[in-house]
């Protein structure tokens, strides 16, 4: 693996700016925070589900559509070139438009009388999106050295957690109160404040940074360099795929499962709100920064340890996720599921930081963007996308227990999963020593 197009002017041993540790916290935080309204405002539609399918008649297949395709088309596609933008200028303002304008969109989803109108506002949160994560995780690996950045990773998802447990539980409460409308404009509408907070006080790291490297100047390799870079790599590769399967998952549960509570459980949206936002939010938020954790502390010793643990996960999640989606008792079910919400994300800060890591300097917003092109087409579009597909091909026979189904097979994705992030780890120690090497 070579980087010949990175560096023009060379780089010095020793980084000349000095970053402060509240400093790099508070970055740390604000992007954390400015990735949980991207969150609320992206998953706050699955606890909706059920009453803009009644209200605008629509067919789970579509609202699988309005979940998963129709946001993660334009928000993957469009990163990329926000991500080679943002390896080229600065990443900041590129982070605050994004969030203003994902925010407007979202405000407009409540607008909406029709399936087409929310379709087109959903993709118009979705391109807003598209210009968060990559030069966030750029920002990020530029503020924490290598053996701290699982950590700091994991802490930026988090944003995923605290999101889905304010999207859902704001969102369902709001929703019965006031209506699915309103829910929309209330959490549309603050994003527009923390933009302009971000626009006062965010400070932007140098880039290479947290490796110690003052880059005189930075020549960002073309977007054929990136795919070249990912597909060559091995371990960048099959941890992209391991992910991907993994998310699809997890998209598709995060999508689906207000509705099946609602649907097999007899909940309400309230109900059911609450109690995701409190299992995704708080056991998954956990899981999280445990895998994180546990990621770096293996690393120390070994980094193979790490996706060997997350390999083992999809086997750990699967048979508790199965009985959640089978048994009729609510309170046996959940018990169940928690297993899985907590276990089956301890890929997520783990991930990114070894893709960071693998990747030299000048094309880490691009290679963020690849990553979650690839991951999102696959687990946040076809995910909540394939659920609704199978719950419509199973409804004639199965009746309202097609939704149970249609998530009881997707689930099988996990182990598939798991057996890319084995295969990783058999180039990991190798490939990193070369990524070294070459930044």
């Amino acid at each position: 693996m070579t980087d010949n197009s990175i560096h023009s002017g060379g780089a010095s041993a020793t980084a000349e700016t000095t970053i402060s540790d509240r400093q790099r916290w508070y970055v740390l935080f604000l992007l954390t925070l400015i990735f949980t309204f991207s969150n609320i405002d992206r998953h706050i539609l699955s606890i909706l589900l059920e009453p803009i399918k009644q209200e605008l008649e629509l067919s789970d297949t579509q609202l699988g559509f309005l979940s998963g395709l129709a946001f993660a088309v334009f928000y993957s596609t469009l990163g990329i070139p926000m991500a080679m933008w943002a390896d080229r200028r600065g990443r900041k303002n590129i982070i605050l438009l994004a969030l203003a304008v994902w925010s407007a969109m979202t405000a407009f989803c409540g607008l909406a009388t029709n399936f087409l109108q929310l379709a087109l506002a959903r993709i118009g949160v979705s391109i807003g999106e598209a210009g968060s994560t990559p030069p966030s995780h750029s920002m990020i690996a530029d503020l924490y050295p290598p053996e701290t950045r699982g950590t700091a990773m994991a802490i930026y998802a988090l944003g995923i957690n605290i999101g889905i447990l304010v999207g859902f539980t704001l969102g369902g409460w709001i929703n019965v109160t006031y209506g699915w409308r309103t829910a929309f404009f209330v959490v549309g509408a603050p994003g527009l404040i923390l933009a302009l907070i971000g626009w006062l006080t965010l400070r932007e790291p140098p880039r290479g940074h947290a490796e110690g490297l003052t880059v005189a100047k930075i020549i960002p390799p073309p977007l054929r360099a990136v795919f070249r870079h990912v597909w060559h790599t091995k371990a960048v590769r099959h941890i992209i795929i391991g992910a991907s399967l993994s998310s699809f998952v997890g998209y598709g549960g995060i999508a689906w499962t207000g509705s099946f509570l609602i649907r097999n459980h007899g909940m309400t949206t309230l109900e059911a709100g609450g109690v995701i936002g409190l299992f995704v939010g708080v056991a998954g938020g956990l899981g999280v920064i445990t895998g994180g954790i546990i990621s770096d502390w293996l690393g120390r010793r070994d980094q193979r340890w790490g996706l060997w643990l997350i390999a083992a996960v999809g086997l750990i999640s699967a048979p508790f996720y199965v009985g959640f989606l089978l048994v009729e008792s609510t309170s046996l079910a959940l018990m169940l599921w928690a297993v899985p919400v907590f276990v089956s994300v301890f890929y997520v800060g783990s991930t990114g930081a070894w893709v960071q890591g693998l990747t030299p300097l000048g094309m880490r917003s691009s290679i963020a963007a690849v990553n979650l092109l690839i991951i999102n087409m696959i687990g946040l579009g076809l995910g909540p996308m394939t659920v609704g597909i199978l719950s419509d091909l199973f409804e004639p026979t199965l009746g309202g227990h097609s939704l149970r189904y249609a998530l009881l097979v997707a689930s099988n994705a996990w182990l598939w999963g798991g057996l890319h992030f084995y295969l990783a780890s058999r180039s990991l120690r190798v490939e990193l020593a070369a990524a070294q090497g070459s930044t």
